[in-house]
């Protein structure tokens, strides 16, 4: 079990982890379920999202899997039907399925004139859709209940695009902006107490950026991941648990009121002009 981070109002809930199955969401389960949370775990991968709970269970916490497309609506009302049959209710929603497309990615042999239309509505289909889905079938139940929470995962590729990445960059854009909709229409159409904000990683190397960031055969930095150490002040990649303390605080009681927010965890990325 990951070292218990204690925060007000998270002992006895449940949450919903969309692509728990990976570095950064799995991260936030672990802890989540150290803290009481029984964690459902949804990921495409259905193997992936078993073995992430057979670790929670196995260290005491409380954790059930499911396979889940989130891009497709009845794949998500049935993992939602499921989880509901052993939580009863969910009181936390965060989504972090997605990632980047390599079709949807500028390189030296894929210039953006031939970026297929089907390459950029997978990325967006993914990281945008995915996020979208899952806030209509749990969120309804958070409307019904005039409360809940939503932690979506964004990208600082969604506050400044990255050089290359067409298709993440604006499908996080489009995250960002769903989440400052969604937390104002939450609020003003249901409860108040219903809140919605998104996590911004910054270059944290998982299995979805590799193919960027690492040369395949050598496992050296490629030249574009030479150039994103030298653009963070803190000279590194970020790792999947410091993801942790910012989305368990923004899903607790100890910040209930903070809502519409986009907060970068980017070892300063966004503060920096690079020189």
């Amino acid at each position: 079990m990951n070292e218990i981070i204690s925060l007000p109002g998270l002992k006895g809930k449940n949450a919903v982890i969309t692509g728990a199955g990976g570095a950064i969401c799995g991260a936030i389960a672990g802890s989540l379920a150290a803290a009481g949370v029984g964690v459902a775990i949804w990921d495409l991968s259905l193997d992936a999202a078993k073995a992430k709970a057979a670790s929670i269970t196995g260290s005491g916490g409380r954790a059930i899997a499911f396979g889940c497309d989130v891009t497709d609506r009845e794949s998500v009302e049935q993992a939602a039907g499921k989880t509901r049959e052993t939580f009863h209710t969910v009181d936390i929603l965060i989504n972090g399925a997605g990632g980047s497309r390599k079709d949807a990615t500028t390189s030296p042999d894929l210039k953006f004139f031939d970026i297929s239309t089907e390459g950029i509505l997978d990325a967006v289909g993914l990281n945008y859709l995915g996020t979208v889905i899952p806030c209509q079938v749990i969120g309804r139940s958070f409307a019904e209940r005039g409360s809940g929470v939503i932690l979506n995962i964004a990208s600082i590729a969604g506050i400044k695009p990255l050089t290359r990445a067409i298709g993440y960059s604006n499908a996080k854009a489009a995250v960002a902006s769903f989440t400052e909709w969604l937390a104002i229409h939450m609020a003003r159409e249901y409860n108040p107490a219903i809140r919605v904000n998104a996590l911004a990683p910054g270059f944290v190397l998982t299995n979805q950026n590799r193919f960027l960031l690492e040369d395949k055969k050598t496992g050296e930095p490629t030249e574009r991941g030479r150039l994103i150490m030298s653009q963070v002040p803190m000279g590194r990649y970020g790792k999947p648990e410091e993801m942790i303390g910012a989305a368990m605080w923004l899903v607790s009681d100890a910040a209930t009121f903070v809502t519409g927010v986009v907060l970068p965890v980017d070892g300063g990325l966004m503060a920096s002009a690079g020189v």
